[in-house]
């Protein structure tokens, strides 16, 4: 007598169920399987019971063991502000040149000088100091304000044209915007400032411009446009732009000149954080 339950083909029990005459085998599941797959269950209900696991409106299950990971994670913190206490209370105690010049204080100081300045600075001046289209690079050690210790702790401070009362503030004036140079003025002292980088233009052109700049110029950027940190005047001879270098852009910055503005980090950060990030802007750069 055939078995209605068995298939003709492999000769294993069917389910007894069948689908456009095909047969469903009955093909239980491997031992090793469900062992696995209800000690997992078991495991669950394990956790479940020792931990937090089943939230509620106003809490959730604490479990037989009492864990919180809020409470070890202040304990794991805490634990690491202990640890660096002794070094942040020795540059608190310390200037930036004494960090400088201690080579365990300027390795610790480095090390948080890179997470503040990713954390606050890098959105600018991108990570590393690289600089972005018309913020500073700060591994170049070219600096608008000078690039010694005591300048840059100035500038991170008191920021560049910020709202601190000790802020360093220089304003380039609007040549044509406001109508001190006409515009062949503009395009002659260009010409001049082109040439100073090593730009070839014309060399009549250049004798104007020249004039114009001693007239006009030389007061902040100084004989021969080398610069004058303590005015946060560039240099415009070392072919390093902030607003482009080429005569569209330099026209533009003498016709209506574009002023950074950098906040002041005094009362954001705190006075050891503040000297930090001083000591490790000044070796992105070499410093001065």
């Amino acid at each position: 007598m055939t078995d209605i339950n068995k298939d003709a083909l492999t000769g294993k029990s069917t389910t007894g169920h069948e689908w456009d005459g095909i047969q469903e085998l009955n093909t239980p599941l491997p031992k090793w399987w469900l062992t696995v797959f209800y000690a997992c269950i078991a495991f669950a209900v394990l956790w479940w019971v020792l931990y937090p696991a089943i939230p509620f409106v106003h809490g959730y299950t604490k479990g037989l063991l009492g864990y919180n990971s809020h409470a070890t994670y202040e304990q794991e913190a805490a634990a690491a502000a202990d640890a660096q206490r002794v070094w942040l209370d020795k540059i608190a105690a310390a200037s930036t040149e004494q960090i400088n010049s201690d080579p365990e204080l300027l390795n610790f100081a480095m090390g948080g000088g890179k997470a503040l300045f990713n954390e606050n600075c890098a959105a600018c001046h991108a990570p590393g100091g690289a600089g972005r289209p018309n913020f500073p690079v700060l591994a170049d050690d070219d600096w608008l304000w000078g690039g010694s210790l005591a300048a840059i702790e100035q500038t991170v401070r008191h920021g560049i044209r910020a709202t601190d009362p000790d802020t360093r503030t220089n304003i380039m004036p609007n040549f044509g915007a406001d109508g001190i140079l006409k515009p062949e003025e503009i395009a002659d002292v260009a010409n001049y400032v082109l040439s100073l980088s090593g730009q070839t233009t014309d060399p009549a052109i250049v004798e104007r411009g020249a004039k114009i700049f001693a007239d006009n110029c030389v007061a902040c950027h100084a004989e021969g446009g080398k610069g004058n940190p303590e005015l946060g005047a560039p240099n415009l001879t070392d072919q390093i732009w902030l607003h482009g270098g080429d005569m569209p852009a330099i026209v533009a910055q003498i016709t209506k000149p574009r002023h950074g503005v950098m906040p002041a980090w005094q009362g954001r950060l705190s006075d050891t954080q503040i000297k930090m990030l001083a000591v490790y802007v000044h070796a992105l750069g070499g410093g001065q």
